[in-house]
C-alpha cells in the first residue's frame, strides 16, 4: 500500500515507526513524575493511567518491560477510539500515527471536541494539519513563546507533526 494512500480509519493500526517515534518522543522514566507544570504524573513512555483506567500515582514505579507493555495496550484502547470517533474518514498511514500520538498525548476527550476531528469529518485535509498548531499550551501557558523554558518540548512536538502532516498531504 503506498503510504499516501488513504483508507477507512477502522482499518489502520499505528506502525510500528509511529510507535517508536512516540515512544521517543515521551522518553521513559521507571518512576512517576511530572512531565511539565501543571500536567497529571505519567510513568514509562508518558502513560498516565493503566489499562483499567486507574491513574498513575506519584510513587508508583515501573520496568522498561512493563511499560513497552503499557503503552502498546494503552495505544491500542486509543485506537478503538479513534476509529469510533472518525467513522467514515480515511486517512493515510502517515496521518493515522501522528493523530494517534496528538490522542496519546492530549488524549481522547481533547480529540473528540477538536477541531483537527471536525476539519477530517468534512475532507479538510491540509486545514486539519493547520489546526495542529492551536495545541501549543500546558497549564494556561503559551508553550510557543520564544525562549520558554517552562514546556518548550510541548510546542516542538507540535511543529513536528504539523510538518509531516503536511508533508503527508503530497
Amino acid at each position: 500500500m503506498n503510504n499516501r494512500q488513504r483508507i477507512a480509519v477502522g482499518l489502520l493500526t499505528m506502525s510500528l515507526a509511529g510507535i517508536g517515534a512516540w515512544k521517543a518522543n515521551e522518553g521513559f522514566t521507571d518512576h512517576a513524575v511530572i512531565p511539565t507544570k501543571g500536567d497529571v504524573p505519567t510513568i514509562g513512555h508518558g502513560s498516565t493511567r493503566y489499562e483499567d483506567g486507574t491513574p498513575v500515582r506519584m510513587g508508583d514505579t515501573i520496568t522498561p518491560q512493563r511499560a513497552d507493555v503499557l503503552a502498546r495496550n494503552l495505544i491500542s484502547q486509543d485506537e478503538k477510539l479513534f476509529a469510533a470517533s472518525m467513522q467514515g474518514v480515511k486517512l493515510n498511514q502517515a496521518e493515522f500515527d501522528l493523530y494517534m500520538d496528538f490522542v496519546g498525548q492530549y488524549g481522547i476527550g481533547t480529540w473528540r471536541k477538536s477541531s483537527m476531528r471536525t476539519k477530517l469529518q468534512t475532507g479538510q485535509y491540509a486545514q486539519a494539519c493547520a489546526s495542529l498548531l492551536k495545541y501549543r499550551f500546558a497549564a494556561g501557558f503559551d508553550c510557543s513563546t520564544p525562549g520558554n523554558k517552562r514546556c518548550p518540548g510541548v510546542w516542538t512536538r507540535q511543529l513536528q507533526r504539523h510538518a509531516k502532516c503536511m508533508e503527508a498531504q503530497q
